[in-house]
């Protein structure tokens, strides 16, 4: 008989708080040992060695981690450190070169609002939420910072942001914009089996879907799991951000497909698709993702089976990240927070490192479960 997940949270909760406090210890670190900076990945685990970052959207985890610690420690030099990390971001509310908007402001700006109900901090989120919406494409997508003809499936963490401002402000149009850019993710990435492809490729001229491409992926056809983590997160939240049946109904089907292919303990590898001789790497990013939107999905669903199948899973990821083979608390010289992430396998980019999105979302995953409740995060 499988262990009740509210006997298995108690249980593991010594675990999730020592890794909580070692995440806290880590960022300390990163403060101390480079002062405003923000990280995207290590280098041989050190910090500040990036090269190419392809694009700039990572720049919300680490403030978002210092709002999470906050949340759960109520440590007032936290929240400084939040505040001071997240006013930089303020003026890229306005920006048109990426389509992380949800990324660089939901960590961020989305805390610090709802702790203080400041009126300048919602503008700041409607702000960034119109700018997003401004990426809308004839065929009916957000475009990619790649170019008008391809959509990600990473956008789906990202078009909630459009949903919050449009409740904010009762904004129809941006409602529908935000709506319309899910469908069209439902129909052109997400395979029947809940599989996902990374990207879909449009005339943009003409809005017709063209085929499915990847940039991160091992192939158009292979499901990266990254990209699946994010849609099981980012379906999950446009339905609790729109009331949509549909959308938790595309939540499930990711989540089906990664408990039938993620292998024992629950990390994928980057791609469930790559072949195993020598690419069969790891993605504790992935991971940490799918806990904390599988915690999410618990709360969404009605049926208590599936309540008790989706927070098992993410107690069992976080028992499994919390261990040493993917924590770094027994490598001293380790600056992350998550051992065996990959950003980008073919540009050879944060590759078997630590990557400030695994870390965030893993101390996302470790709050909401810590406090049993998803608004805990929030």
């Amino acid at each position: 008989m499988k262990e009740d997940s509210e006997a298995l949270r108690e249980s593991l909760r010594p675990r999730l708080l020592r890794a909580l406090e070692f995440a806290a210890g880590q960022t300390r670190r990163t403060v101390r040992t480079y002062p405003d900076y923000t990280p995207m990945y290590t280098v041989r685990g050190r910090w500040n060695r990036e090269g190419e970052r392809w694009t700039h959207w990572c720049e919300g985890f680490y403030p978002g981690i210092m709002w999470l610690l906050h949340k759960a420690t109520g440590e007032a030099e936290w929240r400084q450190l939040a505040e001071r990390y997240s006013r930089p971001l303020e003026p890229r509310r306005f920006d048109r070169t990426v389509h992380d908007l949800g990324f660089l402001f939901f960590s961020t700006y989305l805390r610090w609002y709802r702790l203080t109900g400041e009126n300048r901090l919602r503008d700041i989120l409607v702000d960034a939420g119109r700018t997003l919406a401004l990426r809308r494409q004839q065929g009916g997508y957000l475009a990619s910072f790649v170019g008008p003809q391809s959509l990600f499936i990473d956008i789906m963490m990202n078009v909630g942001l459009l949903l919050w401002a449009a409740n904010e402000t009762g904004d129809q149009k941006l409602r529908d914009v935000a709506l319309e850019h899910c469908r069209t993710t439902q129909r052109c990435l997400v395979r029947s089996d809940g599989g996902t492809a990374h990207e879909g490729v449009f005339d943009s001229q003409t809005g017709r879907f063209l085929h499915t491409g990847t940039h991160q992926g091992w192939s158009p056809d292979s499901t990266w799991s990254r990209g699946l983590a994010w849609a099981l997160y980012g379906f999950t939240a446009v339905y609790r951000l729109s009331g949509e049946p549909e959308f938790l109904e595309t939540a499930q089907c990711c989540a089906s497909y990664y408990l039938e292919h993620a292998p024992p303990g629950l990390v994928p590898p980057w791609d469930f698709d790559a072949p195993a001789a020598g690419l069969r790497l790891w993605d504790s990013s992935a991971a940490a993702i799918a806990a904390s939107g599988l915690w999410d999905l618990s709360e969404a669903v009605v049926a208590s089976n599936q309540r008790e199948e989706y927070r098992r899973t993410a107690l069992t990821i976080l028992q499994t990240l919390c261990s040493d083979s993917f924590l770094a608390q027994s490598l001293p010289d380790w600056e992350g927070i998550l051992l065996h992430a990959v950003y980008h396998y073919h540009k050879r980019l944060g590759v078997d490192e630590s990557v400030a999105w695994g870390d965030h979302f893993f101390v996302e995953a470790l709050v909401k479960a810590l406090a049993g409740r998803s608004d805990a995060a929030w």
